[in-house]
């Protein structure tokens, strides 16, 4: 089935230059939820480090397999990886689940004949679609099984790592037909799981799985993720998604951008590499001063705060009298947020003094702890959706660009 003017809202309940061109308008909506699965802040308001430590960890490894994944796919190491950071497959740094995000978006789709529905993941930072098989063992207990007539086997395998190798999912890789309200990818490749590691099982992790939408570089199988697949296949008007994480009225927009969530232009930035949605962030600004420049950065829905390298992070809570903390976090006076914007092409965003004050340090409570950390496994910052409470973001596929505007 395709709709005459093909664009889908997803919306989500809690879930280089400005272009002054709109997008085509329309859609249809259906309901996302946000989990918060567990928190960075304590009953008493401080920082729980242990919980940041494991934001941190699933974030970095997530960017760390993507970088194995693109260098498997195109032959090439990733220019942002850092040698040495980790070795594939070896038992170097501990690779975390989805799961260990303190929060993640989902929503539904159907795949198969008869169209069966599942709750999924949305996330930027990866490019595969995984759900339970029907020959999962009882990890999958309790989640939505995959099982059609039109599922066609490709006699594949496929597995991701965890933890260093000690935990994975793990099974085969199929075609289907996935939809989303209407629109339909025909033939797209899905993983059916033999085994979900322990992070996706029920207790840890409610979805039934998890739908990428990163590039092709990034998949595991190495095949067409399910945006791509739609637009290929004509079913959007425009190559085109776009987030809201604005309360209460989130939503995820496939088809074109919702004008109803945005004022003014966008400020469209190219993708600088095919595989994560990676731009390049013209400048950050501290207290109205600029205080670095072009910044290389991946922007992922999957996690939640923003990470850079230690370095860049260092001279940045340098000149807002900032200071190391643990876990590469920093803390400031809690008398004295800074303001923080990013620039991406000509404009600035801020992020709200409360949104960029994440909680006191457990040490000092006059002490309060930023939203931006530091962490040296890559080269590439990393833009959470600690970023986007008053920005809409627009991917655009077919331009290989992504547009950042400033939300109603």
């Amino acid at each position: 089935m395709r709709f005459t003017l093909a664009t889908v809202i997803v919306t989500l309940p809690v879930l280089i230059t400005a272009a002054p061109q709109r997008a085509k308008q329309g859609g249809t909506s259906i309901p996302l939820k946000l989990h918060k699965h567990s928190s960075l802040v304590n009953a008493d308001g401080s920082v729980n480090s242990e919980a940041v430590k494991l934001h941190v960890a699933s974030s970095t490894s997530k960017i760390l397999r993507g970088f194995d994944n693109f260098e498997k796919n195109t032959g090439a190491p990733h220019p942002s990886s850092v040698k040495g950071a980790r070795k594939r497959g070896s038992g170097g740094e501990l690779l975390h689940n989805l799961s260990d995000e303190p929060t993640f978006w989902f929503g539904s789709i159907s795949v198969g004949t008869p169209p069966k529905t599942y709750i999924v993941v949305f996330d930027t930072g990866s490019s595969d679609l995984i759900l339970p098989g029907a020959d999962c063992d009882n990890s999958c207990h309790g989640h939505e099984i995959y099982e059609s007539s039109t599922s066609v086997s490709l006699g594949e395998p496929f597995m991701i790592q965890y933890g260093g190798g000690l935990e994975s999912i793990f099974g085969h890789q199929y075609t289907d037909n996935v939809t989303i309200v209407g629109l339909t990818a025909n033939h797209q490749t899905l993983g059916a799981a033999s085994h979900y590691s322990h992070g996706f099982q029920i207790e840890q992790f409610i979805p039934d799985g998890l739908m990428g939408m990163g590039f092709q570089a990034l998949s595991v199988y190495n095949r067409s993720p399910v945006f791509q697949t739609l637009v290929t296949q004509g079913q959007t008007d425009e190559p085109v998604f776009a987030l809201s994480f604005a309360e209460p009225n989130a939503e995820l927009y496939i088809g074109g951008t919702n004008p109803n969530m945005y004022t003014g232009a966008f400020s469209w930035v190219p993708v600088i590499r095919e595989n994560f949605w990676e731009v390049r962030i013209r400048n950050i600004l501290a207290n109205g001063e600029i205080v670095l420049t072009n910044i290389v950065a991946v922007i992922d829905t999957g996690t939640d705060l923003i990470r850079g390298n230690s370095v860049e992070v260092d001279i940045l809570y340098g000149v807002i009298g900032g200071e190391p903390n643990n876990v590469g976090l920093y803390t400031f006076p809690c008398d004295a947020v800074p303001s923080i914007s990013l620039t991406f092409g000509d404009i600035s965003f801020p992020i709200p003094p409360e949104i960029f004050n994440i909680g006191t340090s457990a040490n000092d409570p006059s002490r309060c702890i930023g939203a931006i950390l530091s962490e040296d496994s890559t080269t590439s910052w990393v833009i959470g959706t600690v970023f986007f409470s008053q920005v809409y973001t627009a991917f655009d596929l077919g331009n290989s660009r992504v547009g950042f505007a400033k939300h109603t």
